[in-house]
């Protein structure tokens, strides 16, 4: 949001002004703009041709439209029309390990393929005037963040060309039962309300032990301060918990506090953000010689309640 916008669009002040066709107007082309952006950067890293892309994952719950951001994403990066499209809408903050685990599921059954996974979220299709009646709207103003995120994934890389970052392993979902309207989201003619319960951080850590038993099943190391910890950081309350509930070392959400001091919490980008930081520490951590995780778990919480998570293995340690 910007005083520009606000100058456009003066409607998005006034307290119950229908203003979701305003809002989907600004989002569905700033999320195009930003994941073209961030897919660009990502294919520069990977090193190889845009025309070498077989597959296209696109997540993001802040648009509305058909055909879906993934096609305007295609067409502004000059994706091959036979590139096989999956949209991921609505999955709130895990959709970025939601994508995750289904641009691993492709790269597996599909050898030889290179998927974009491409994440993109603005908060102005939330956004809500400042009202003394609803103080709590100030947590989620600090808290949520835009922007945009993107990786490749693919199998059996091409020694020279290609240079992988992690070797993604299990990969699991869990919804919890009757907890749906613990983060709760409806699209109505004011745009998107989001209802946060506040006891989703307790919630998180009575399961969050459980969940992790059930993806290092058959893993002989299972020391949680020995592996490392790319957690989605829905905020400072979350994070702490998961740090409590498994005595994990302070130093082992790093990356996840980073990302959120940075950027606060950006949805479903923010384990782009996570893992970025985790590489560069990796890096720093083995100049020094003093050692690093190399396995460990990528996870991310979202509606249902809805816990992801991915055990894999950084291979830039």
């Amino acid at each position: 949001m910007s005083e520009e916008i606000l100058k456009k669009y003066p409607e998005l002040a006034v307290e119950g002004s229908p203003t979701v066709k305003q809002r989907l107007d600004i989002c569905n082309n700033a999320v195009t703009r930003m994941a073209i952006e961030a897919s660009q950067a990502c294919i520069k890293n990977w090193g190889r041709l845009v025309s070498d892309i077989t597959h296209l994952v696109y997540v993001s719950s802040s648009e509305a439209r058909l055909p879906g951001g993934d096609l305007f994403l295609a067409k502004g990066l000059g994706l091959n029309p036979e590139t096989q499209r999956v949209l991921l809408y609505f999955m709130g903050c895990s959709g970025g390990v939601s994508g995750l685990r289904v641009a691993k599921d492709i790269a597996e059954n599909n050898p030889g393929s290179r998927i974009l996974l491409a994440t993109s979220e603005t908060t102005i299709i939330g956004y809500k005037p400042p009202s003394v009646e609803r103080p709590y709207d100030l947590v989620g103003v600090a808290l949520f963040g835009d922007g945009a995120g993107a990786m490749i994934i693919g199998s059996d890389p091409i020694l020279g060309k290609e240079q992988p970052l992690f070797e993604l392993h299990t990969a699991i979902q869990n919804f919890l039962p009757n907890t749906e309207k613990t983060i709760d989201g409806r699209l109505t003619e004011e745009g998107i309300g989001f209802t946060l319960a506040r006891e989703l951080p307790q919630i998180i850590e009575d399961n969050i032990e459980g969940f992790c038993k059930k993806l290092i099943v058959g893993f002989p190391d299972k020391d949680y301060n020995k592996m490392f910890w790319a957690v989605h950081p829905g905020g400072p309350a979350i994070l702490n918990r998961i740090e409590k509930r498994l005595e994990l070392s302070p130093e082992k959400l790093n990356a996840s506090r980073r990302a959120l001091m940075d950027y606060g919490n950006a949805s479903s980008n923010t384990i782009v953000y996570v893992l970025e930081y985790m590489i560069e520490e990796s890096l720093v951590i083995k100049k020094e010689n003093k050692g690093d995780s190399e396995w460990g778990m990528i996870l991310a919480f979202g509606p249902g309640i809805t816990f992801e998570g991915i055990l894999a293995r950084n291979l830039t340690v």
